[in-house]
């Protein structure tokens, strides 16, 4: 292990020279509890011309998920305007819970957050989330604000990634990630579609946090702290796969685009895409301790595994929280990586994640 640490480092200097700490990483779920038994009983009622396909709840690889609203809310018809309001009003309690959180265990104040980014994909807010959180909590009004949206599942690394540079290009500023999506709340019960079904046997609700700092030069973390660190980012876009998932703007909420296609792409596309990253970091699969995947569920894990050539072992952190939380969009991937960290796993680990467009997005990191 100290080998493959030892030339990731030299790696990461002489590559994208990222060098940048995560100080904490917090989560946060809403209160109720969701048994995946309970959850095909209730789609079984709004989906009854679907009963036929029921197995698929049983093999998502799910066992409880989390949702902000009790379940009889997702069973009736909800316009924009409710949506929207009940979208806020969770969506700042949850960004308020981690945020507080993640900055107390990075051991600063919230007058020390020097620069914001919030990202979501599941509500709209005018002004956005992160001016709402200004009000609820001590941040600085002289704080830097980057709202972020349109990435979906895999906006829980990209984002991580922006905010890395952003800490990169500000040695010594301490910068907040926070990542809120409710799943839940776009259920549309008028939609008698598999997308909407399958949907409803996946999706949950959360929120995560991370400080990060890149430290000034000569400073004393800069000269060993064991802190984990950030120290390559990267993506790729495949062109013409607007119809693989994102959302369809309709009267009464978002429509979910959910392709049965997105398994062979990326059973055929990924592998390539992740050497060609890896290379141009001078690093290879085998480089790393850990592979900390979004888990979208059941099937796109396994297709991750034989597109890799991977054990499932290697993948152990994404299917434990699969099981426990579901597909919580963009947060899912800071869910794994928090839970890595709680395991006290050390070494190079890959962060990955997948959303619209169609694209791919990973971060290298030392844990």
């Amino acid at each position: 292990m100290q080998q493959r640490q030892a030339s990731l480092e030299a790696r990461s200097e002489t590559g994208s020279r990222l060098n940048v700490e995560i100080l904490s990483v917090a989560t946060a779920n809403p209160p109720h509890k969701v048994d995946q038994r309970e959850a095909l009983a209730r789609a079984k009622a709004v989906f009854p011309h679907l009963v036929r396909m029921e197995g698929l709840y049983a093999n998502t690889g799910i066992e409880t998920r989390y949702a902000c609203e009790p379940y009889e809310w997702c069973q009736q018809p909800h316009g924009w305007e409710d949506r929207t309001e009940t979208f806020q009003r969770h969506a700042v309690a949850l960004l308020e819970e981690v945020a507080v959180k993640a900055v107390e265990q990075a051991g600063v104040s919230l007058r020390d957050i020097d620069v914001l980014v919030v990202n979501t994909i599941t509500g709209l807010a005018i002004p956005s989330l992160d001016a709402m959180l200004m009000n609820r909590i001590g941040l600085r009004e002289t704080i830097e604000r980057l709202p972020m949206f349109g990435l979906g599942c895999g906006a829980g690394v990209a984002g991580l990634a922006r905010a890395a540079h952003l800490a990169q290009g500000m040695p010594g500023a301490n910068v907040l990630f926070l990542t809120v999506d409710l799943c839940s709340l776009c259920a549309r019960p008028n939609d008698p579609s598999v997308a909407m079904f399958v949907c409803a046997a996946l999706f949950g609700d959360g929120a995560a946090g991370v400080v990060l700092r890149a430290s000034k030069p000569g400073s004393a973390k800069a000269r060993g702290a064991s802190l984990p660190r950030i120290r390559a980012t990267g993506e790729h876009f495949w062109r013409g796969t607007e119809r693989i998932m994102g959302w369809d703007i309709k009267a009464d909420g978002f429509g979910v685009v959910l392709s049965p296609e997105l398994p062979g792409l990326l059973h055929r596309e990924l592998r390539p895409a992740l050497d060609a990253f890896l290379a141009r970091n001078g690093l290879r699969l085998e480089s790393f301790e850990g592979l900390l995947f979004h888990p979208g569920g059941r099937k796109i894990l396994e297709t991750v595994e034989e597109a890799l050539g991977i054990d499932r072992s290697r993948l152990a952190h994404s299917w434990s929280v699969l099981r426990a939380y579901g597909n919580m969009s963009s947060v899912t991937a800071l869910f794994v990586l928090h839970q890595a960290l709680e395991a006290r796993c050390k070494g190079p680990h890959l962060l990955a994640a997948f959303g619209p467009g169609f694209s791919a997005y990973f971060v290298v990191a030392d844990l």
